[in-house]
């Protein structure tokens, strides 16, 4: 059996190609849901991940999780190791770099010397409280509302992707917004409002992604599929 690994769109597609378990965080109420059997929630770290590996004979597994996904990678990561279990990381390319970004290593980093007024942040709801000192107004876009800290001046939009660029537009010309904050996540379904930022010119403050294990990687569903091949699972 494989065990995905997943939340994103390339797990949810393959999870429609290949017999597999999914796994979720359980941090989205109303999840979009794969194809096949589905478990949520944690695994109780290296440990509780290792030992559940053993306990459902997996015989490979996907790491589809969010670009920023640190922990899981990690835990995985090092989980295969233990057990013997074949481990890949399935990310989607990032962001194609345009002039003009500036480039943090965090999303602290981002929040330090923020430049504009009317910040549109689209970095999720569990980094909020990175904001929470900084004195600009803030239309954060996320899927969940979010809890306390998070900015004295802020507009909570919930909505979830795809988006378009004529949407992106009209959103961001409304709210007179003069610096975007996101993360290279990567991606078609996110990827509008950059091209947005890009035609009203509007500077972009883009986070970094965190580094990956030294993991066998791909880019794309296709390619998984045939390293799942190669791996007899």
């Amino acid at each position: 059996m494989i065990l995905i690994l997943g939340g994103t769109g390339e797990a949810r597609e393959l999870a429609a190609r290949v017999p597999a378990v999914s796994s979720l965080a359980g941090r989205v109420s109303a999840p979009r849901l794969p194809v096949g059997e589905v478990r949520i929630g944690g695994f109780g770290g290296v440990d509780g991940l290792a030992q559940w590996l053993r306990d459902n004979e997996i015989d490979a597994v996907v790491d589809a999780t969010h670009p920023f996904a640190r922990q899981i990678t990690a835990n995985a990561f090092e989980a295969c190791g233990r057990v013997g279990v074949p481990f890949l990381v399935l990310r989607r390319p990032g962001f194609t770099p345009q002039p003009g970004w500036r480039w943090v290593g965090s999303v602290a980093e981002a929040a330090q010397d923020l430049p504009g007024e009317r910040v549109f942040l689209t970095t999720g709801r569990q980094d909020l409280a990175e904001f929470a000192s900084c004195p600009q107004w803030f239309l954060a876009r996320m899927v969940e509302p979010p809890e306390p800290p998070m900015p004295q001046r802020i507009e909570v939009l919930l909505s979830r992707g795809p988006f378009t660029v004529d949407g992106e537009l009209v959103l961001m010309r409304s709210h007179r917004i003069d610096v975007l904050v996101t993360k290279d996540s990567g991606g078609d379904m996110t990827s509008a409002k950059l091209e947005a930022a890009r035609q009203l010119e509007v500077p972009v403050v883009i986070v970094r992604r965190p580094p990956l294990p030294p993991a066998d990687t791909v880019a794309d569903v296709d390619a998984a599929v045939r390293w799942l091949g190669t791996a007899g699972a």
